[in-house]
Formats: C-alpha cells, structure tokens, sequence
C-alpha cells in the first residue's frame, strides 16, 4: 500500500537543481568525459583557514557534541551583533534581535510556518529565488508573483504594487544583491520598502546572502529607521565565507519576530552543532581583507563567464553584483532551456535556464562563478566546437 502524500505537496516539485544534478551525475556514470557544471552556486573555494582551524580545534574541547542551544550559544549571537555593527553601524540586540539558524534556506521555512496562515497572500519577486515559491505554496499560502524588470534594474515598482489590493498580503520577499540577476539596491530604496511595510502591515523578509561578493556597497535594510518593527533579514556564512555545507546563517529583527521564529525552530531542531558556531564566529570577525581576496578571485572568473556570455549572444550588466552572471539571449531564440540543453547535451557544459527563477527569466541564462578558472576556459573551448560556423 502506498500512503498518498499531503495535499500541501499538490503544487511543489522537486527542487530544479536535485532533478538536474541527478541527470548531469547519470550522465557522469555513463559517458566519457565529464560535465562542467557552471550552474550551481556552490563556492568551491575553500573557507578561510583560521575558520577551518578553529572547527578542528573547537572538535576536541569538551561537552561540544552535546545539545545546544536553539537561539545559538551566547557567542555567535554576540559575533552576528558586532558583525551588523562594523559593516552597517547598526545596533542589534544579541540576546533578542538576533537568531541564528542552520543555514538561511531553513530561515525562508522558518519565518513563513511562523507567519502564514492558508490563504494568506505572500509577494514573491519574479524572477526570484524559487525556495520563496515553494515554502509559501507548502503553507498554503496565495503566491502573488510580482514582475521585476531590467528596464527598472530589478527593482519592484512599489506604486503599482500599492495601486493593487494588497489587504490579505502577509509578507513580501525582497532579495539584494538579488539572484539571479545580481541587480544592487541602496539605502533610499530601503526607505521607501519600509514605508511601504508600515502603510500596508506587510511584513518585509530580506534575503540578504550575498552582501559582500563583487558588491562594492553593501547595505542591510536594517539601517532604515524603523525597519525593526516592519522587516526581516536573513543573512549566511555560505557565499560570503565559503561555508555552504557547514549551514549556518542568522535571522535579525525585532525581539517579538524572532521570538515567534524560535517557538516553531524550536520544535524543528535540536540545536547547531557547536564547533560549528565557534568557527562561525571566528569568520564574522574577519576583517574586509578576506572579502578583498576573495573578490579579486571572483574577478577573475567573471572576466572568463563574461566571455561566455560573449560567445553565446548575450548582453549582460558588468555591474552586477554577486555570484553569477545574467545574460539575455539572443532575440532570434525563443527559450533560454533550448540553448542550456544544447550545451548540456552536445559540449557536456550545464549552464542555468533562467526560467527555472520566474516566466521573466525564460529569455536568460545565467552562469555560476563557482567554477575554477580551468572549467570556465575548458567550457568556452567546448562551446565554440559546438556552435556553427556562422555563430562564430
């Protein structure tokens, strides 16, 4: 007997990327030469080493492997403090305003089961990053796709927003640097965000994951006055420390936001491993040199995505930000999943069909910049053998 699964699951699918990695590994198992995987965005570069020692070391102290605490020892919650401080000159309270979490996806869980009710309307970015999709559709709540334009450098327009009925509106999902396209947002367009909130009793969640890759102005939204009251932040250790497998990230806001997060975290975990939290805290109090490093690095491989990008027709922003490069196809092509099969399946390079973020993504492509200088000049020599003549 098969036990039918929750109508809550009615509407998700596997995430895109599981069902894609399992076909590029299937192709792996049965072919000779290996797929270069230019889609994800999984840094490949190692941590900083001081963070890697002092995991190693915290691993031998005593009581470590015990349970720990769900709003994160005292430590960590001060680090995530005094991080907010040095780069935006904002107060958080660690003991209330802040929470950290096993890695910021869990938080896009967390902050919607603590907030939405079926039937609550939840406006998620289009394009956008899909988890904001699916976490809602498992709340069973109504997703209101709002369209974000390059003519409005991926900037929601919050008068037209406002012009709509938005009385059954519960949270709004904002994303800067913003993935896929990379666009930046400032402190000016914060301000009007959280005057929006407040008019409208929205509250405001910032995904906020990629503050220091290739963005030569980061800003929290938590430097508007008020935001407290009216905002979420999410922010992680994963791009900005090269730390996506180890899960960690936090949650900032007002004492009673969090506190409603952590009465459904709390039934949810068990607590983060500590030598964990000890070699995140030992990251967030790195100074901006190892960004700098970093992001000589990154510079680097955009040079080569942005040659790609040159190779395949498509015009891209050389100022945006983060981790990846958005670039619209050429007019003459219908669909950006046509041209990704094609260098999937014929030069065996696996680069993202930017649909997969939204209908406005059907006309792009996008590369991850979590590939090593050797697979981006390997994935431009294969795509040129591949493309005809006349595209040349």
């Amino acid at each position: 007997m098969i036990i039918p699964e929750a109508h809550r699951l009615s509407k998700v699918k596997t995430y895109y990327f599981a069902r894609k990695l399992a076909e590029i590994d299937q192709m792996n198992q049965d072919g000779n030469v290996p797929v270069i995987n230019l889609g994800i965005g999984s840094p490949d570069i190692n941590p900083p080493a001081s963070v890697v020692n002092a995991i190693q070391e915290a691993s031998d102290l005593p009581g470590v492997n015990k349970y720990q605490s769900y709003r994160g020892i005292p430590e960590l919650r001060a680090a995530f403090s005094n991080w907010y401080k040095r780069h935006f000159q904002v107060e958080m309270d660690d003991h209330s305003e802040i929470l950290p979490l096993i890695g910021s996806k869990e938080g896009i869980m967390h902050i919607s089961m603590a907030f939405l009710n079926p039937g609550d309307q939840v406006l998620v970015p289009n394009p956008g990053y899909p988890a904001y999709t699916a976490v809602s559709e498992i709340c069973q709540a109504e997703i209101r796709h709002y369209d974000l334009k390059e003519k409005n450098n991926w900037l929601p327009d919050l008068e037209a927003l406002e012009a709509q009925d938005l009385s059954k509106v519960k949270i709004m999902w904002i994303n800067y640097p913003h993935m896929p396209t990379g666009a930046t947002a400032t402190i000016a367009f914060f301000e009007k965000v959280v005057a929006f909130a407040k008019r409208n009793d929205i509250l405001i969640c910032h995904d906020n994951p990629y503050t220091f890759i290739l963005n030569n102005d980061p800003v929290s939204i938590m430097q508007v006055e008020g935001a407290k009251e009216v905002a979420l932040e999410l922010t992680s250790l994963s791009k900005n420390y090269n730390m996506a497998g180890w899960r960690v990230g936090a949650v900032a806001g007002h004492a009673d936001l969090i506190n409603s997060i952590l009465k459904f975290k709390s039934n949810m975990d068990s607590g983060m491993h500590k030598p964990i939290q000890l070699a995140a805290v030992e990251a967030l109090n790195l100074t901006n040199e190892w960004h700098q490093q970093l992001n000589t690095q990154y510079e680097e491989r955009r040079n080569y995505a942005w040659k790609i990008m040159d190779l395949v027709g498509c015009s891209y922003d050389k100022n945006a930000s983060g981790l990846f490069i958005w670039g619209r196809i050429p007019d003459d092509v219908d669909h950006a999943e046509t041209l990704s099969d094609a260098y999937l399946y014929d030069a065996r390079v696996f680069i993202t069909p930017g649909h997969i973020f939204g209908s406005i993504g059907e006309k792009y492509l996008r590369i991850s910049l979590c590939a090593d200088l050797d697979a981006l000049t390997e994935a431009h020599d294969r795509i040129v053998q591949v493309l005809k003549p006349e595209v040349l």
